[in-house]
């Protein structure tokens, strides 16, 4: 299988409003919309981010239709997490989770966007033994 692209699709109640957040905060640009979707896209992030509305006609499979992107994290790694701390916090953006470290090395953040979808920002720390 040769794979060439991937995406990331979820379902929201107000796409322009999520489109317009990691637009503005996260340097994503709009590469396809319509009524119900836009498709963004971002220079080495590796997929494509899609929001659909929730209930849109089109939406398959049926039993996903109504269903709301809950219960999962959209990562993105970076390269200086306390410099992003401070840009989103600058930017008046609400932080869901503050700036923590794990043991084993995972330093990062979350904030949400307007329809509750929870964006996870994570700098790997190098030298921190693993927690067994």
């Amino acid at each position: 299988m040769h794979i060439t692209g991937s995406a990331i699709s979820l379902n929201v109640e107000d796409v322009s409003a999520s489109a317009a957040f990691v637009k503005e905060h996260f340097g994503f640009r709009e590469e396809m919309a319509a009524d119900g979707f836009v498709s963004l896209a971002r220079d080495g992030v590796g997929f494509n981010l899609i929001f659909l509305r929730v209930g849109l006609a089109t939406l398959a499979p049926e039993s996903l239709k109504h269903q709301r992107a809950e219960g999962l994290l959209v990562v993105f790694v970076v390269d200086d997490i306390d410099a992003e701390y401070a840009r989103l916090q600058a930017a008046g953006v609400a932080i869901a989770t503050p700036l923590q470290t794990e043991p084993w090395g995972e330093r990062f953040f979350q904030v949400t966007d307007p329809n509750g979808v929870i964006l996870q920002l994570v700098q790997w720390l190098h030298g921190v033994e693993a927690a067994s």
